[in-house]
C-alpha cells in the first residue's frame, strides 16, 4: 500500500465557506436551520456509546461524528476536471489506494478508486450548497461533484485496544506495516462495507452507510465488550 501523504491545506477559500459567504456575508456562518431539525442515523445509541466509552477508559471509545461534510468527487487524473478540483477545495487529490489528501482534522481527501474521491471536513456540520462552487468549476468539463453527507455517518473508534476491536472482523490488514497512519480504504467490517480511515495513532473512522448505522455501532460495541471495565 502506498504511503499517505497530507499535503498541506491551502490558504484560500473553500468552497463551503464561500457558498456561506454568498449566503449570509460571513464566511462560515451559513445558516440553514437544520441543527434543530436533523437526526444523525446513530443518535438513539449515543446513550449506550458514552457509557462504554466511559467504561473503556484509555483502552477504547466510540462516538459518532454527526452531521460532516462529505462530497463524492469523480474526475481523471489529470484532467481539466481533476485541476478544477484540486483548484476548488486547495488540496492535492490522492493518486493511489490508501493516500489521503489534506487535514485529518479538517478538511481532507480520500482515494476510493482511481477516478472517484471523497472530501470530508470533520470540522463542521454540512449545510445546503456544499458543492456549488466545485460544480461552477465543472461546468462544460466531465466530472463531478455531489454532496453525499446523508449517504454515510461516521463513527469514531479511538483508543489503545481500538485496532484489536476492528481486527475482530475486518477482512483487511489492519498491521501498521500495512494500514498506516493516514490511510484509507474501502473494506468490510463484518458484513457491513465500510470506508476505514486511520486518522490518528489510536484513532479509525468507520464510514458506514446510514442504514446500516445502528447495525454498525452495535457491532462495535459489542467487540468492545471485552476491553471495557465494571
Amino acid at each position: 500500500m502506498a504511503d499517505t501523504t497530507y499535503s498541506t491545506p491551502s490558504t484560500a477559500q473553500s468552497p463551503s465557506a464561500a457558498t456561506a459567504t454568498a449566503e449570509t456575508g460571513t464566511a462560515g456562518t451559513g445558516s440553514s436551520g437544520l441543527d434543530d431539525l436533523r437526526v444523525s442515523p446513530a443518535a438513539h445509541l449515543a446513550g449506550l456509546m458514552s457509557e462504554a466509552s466511559a467504561a473503556g477508559g484509555r483502552s477504547v471509545g466510540l462516538r459518532e461524528l454527526p452531521f460532516t461534510v462529505q462530497i463524492g468527487l469523480r474526475a481523471q487524473p489529470d484532467s481539466a476536471s481533476w485541476k478544477s478540483l484540486e483548484d476548488t477545495f486547495g488540496l492535492s487529490l490522492p493518486r493511489s489506494v490508501g493516500e489521503v489528501t489534506g487535514d485529518p482534522a479538517a478538511q481532507h481527501v480520500l482515494w476510493l478508486s482511481p477516478d472517484e474521491f471523497l472530501a470530508v471536513d470533520v470540522s463542521r456540520c454540512q449545510q445546503p450548497g456544499e458543492t456549488i462552487v466545485a460544480e461552477a468549476g465543472l461546468e462544460g468539463l466531465p466530472g463531478q461533484a455531489v454532496d453525499l453527507s446523508a449517504n454515510r455517518t461516521i463513527l469514531e473508534l479511538t483508543g489503545e485496544k481500538a485496532r484489536d476491536v476492528l481486527e475482530k472482523s475486518c477482512r483487511a490488514d489492519l498491521h501498521p506495516r500495512a494500514f498506516g497512519l493516514g490511510s484509507a480504504i474501502v473494506t468490510s467490517l463484518g458484513p457491513v462495507p465500510v470506508i476505514l480511515h486511520h486518522s490518528g495513532e489510536d484513532t479509525y473512522r468507520v464510514y458506514p452507510r446510514a442504514s446500516f448505522a445502528d447495525f454498525t455501532v452495535r457491532w462495535l460495541l459489542d467487540g468492545m465488550a471485552e476491553f471495557l471495565t465494571e
